[in-house]
């Protein structure tokens, strides 16, 4: 029996330590940019449109909630025959498979948890003013009402979406590779251009 390697080890350590602390930032930041547009947006738009920036929100949280299950759950081996076919999206499908964790926890924990946080704090916004316009005899009717209404299109989204990304992982997964592969090469084309420019 083999012996652990102290060294590897320690690696893991320091790459799981480093993973933490990147997700940890990045969390603070796009939290707080994220509540500081959509705050800004939302007290210079009318209720209607603020309602659907709200449900905005709350979709991209369900949706990326759904690419974090897919990626946990798909099976890489139908990738492998369509990369060797060197069919676009494929080697990216391999590669979020591949660094699944890492995927799951951006999509699930951070993007998930923003969309929650900031969904929470559009809804106090958008009860706050209701208030303004109806007058209501209990006024924490009117926050609790929106609060529960926000954590049932969540949670109800989110219940819907782990099923259909269950049984549809492997063409979720295949379609944020393609999504992925169209980024990287308008990137790639856009780069040649300016670099021709240059």
């Amino acid at each position: 029996m083999s012996k652990p390697d102290p060294d590897s080890s320690k690696r893991q350590q320091r790459a799981a330590a480093r993973w933490a602390l990147t997700i940890f930032l990045v969390t603070i930041v796009v939290s707080a940019t994220i509540s500081f547009a959509s705050g800004e947006v939302m007290a210079r738009s009318s209720m209607a449109v603020a309602f659907l920036i709200l449900l905005i929100i709350v979709a991209v949280g369900i949706l990326f909630d759904i690419v974090g299950v897919a990626v946990t759950s798909a099976d890489e081996k139908p990738f492998h025959s369509m990369a060797s076919r060197r069919v676009p999206g494929a080697k990216e499908a391999i590669r979020l498979l591949r660094n699944a964790g890492r995927v799951s926890s951006i999509c699930n924990d951070v993007i998930g948890d923003i969309c929650g946080v900031v969904s929470g704090a559009a809804s106090a916004t958008i009860a706050a003013r209701a208030l303004t316009y109806i007058d209501f005899s209990w006024p924490q009717a009117v926050s609790l009402g929106m609060s529960a209404l926000v954590a049932g299109l969540t949670v109800g989204g989110k219940a819907v979406g782990k099923t259909v990304a269950i049984r549809s992982c492997t063409e979720i997964v295949f379609l944020v590779g393609k999504i992925i592969a169209s980024l990287d090469r308008f990137k790639a084309g856009f780069c040649r251009k300016e670099k021709n420019k240059g």
